[in-house]
This record gives C-alpha cells, structure tokens and sequence, in this order.
C-alpha cells in the first residue's frame, strides 16, 4: 500500500484525526499540545497518528492535504487545518459543534 492509499484509509476509518507530534498524552511540539487541548476541551473523540513514528506518513502527509506543518485534522475524511485553525474554531464554539456532529453521524 502507497502512503497516500494509507492516508485515505487512516480518516476513512476515523471520523475525527489528528495526526500530530506526539501523542495526546505526550504531544512533542506545542502545536500539537495546544490542538489536542482544544479537541479535548470540545469534547471531541479522536484517533491521534504519531507523525514522527512514521516518517512515510510525516513525508506524505503535507503533499496528502496540501498542508505543509503538524498537526492536521481532518473530520469525516476533511481536511479541515492546523493548529491555528483548531483552536479559532474552538473559540469561536465550533469545533465543539463539529464534534457534536460527527458524533450524531456515527449513531
């Protein structure tokens, strides 16, 4: 399987992702220390990919999503941004409702 097929299959099996330094409980940049927090505070659900444990991932991710830093989320198989675009949504109460959604599609 190609990086790219691994990738598609990564947020086909996941409604929210995050793939980010680290892990939620050990994010290695603060970037994603800060999207993980937002995600929590959203109550959000959310498979997190290490990006550095796997450097065809890390590699092909960024010509994947056209996005060249972690972290990036993706909802329902959406590229939805990085870090700085998490946490506006957060505050602006729509990364909780984001949330809220894709949990209601999953029921």
């Amino acid at each position: 399987m190609d990086v790219v097929d691994e990738i598609k299959a990564i947020v086909a099996a996941h409604p929210i992702v995050l793939f980010m330094k680290g892990t939620p409980e050990y994010p290695t940049c603060g970037f994603s220390d800060r999207a993980v927090k937002a995600l929590e505070a959203a109550g959000a659900t959310f498979h997190a990919v290490n990006v550095l444990a796997d450097a065809r991932i890390r590699a092909g991710l960024p010509h994947y999503s056209n996005w060249p830093t972690f972290p990036q989320l993706f909802l329902l198989g959406e590229f939805i941004g990085g870090c700085d675009i998490v946490e506006d949504l957060h505050a602006a109460g729509e990364l909780k409702r984001m949330a809220a959604d894709v949990a209601g599609a999953e029921s």
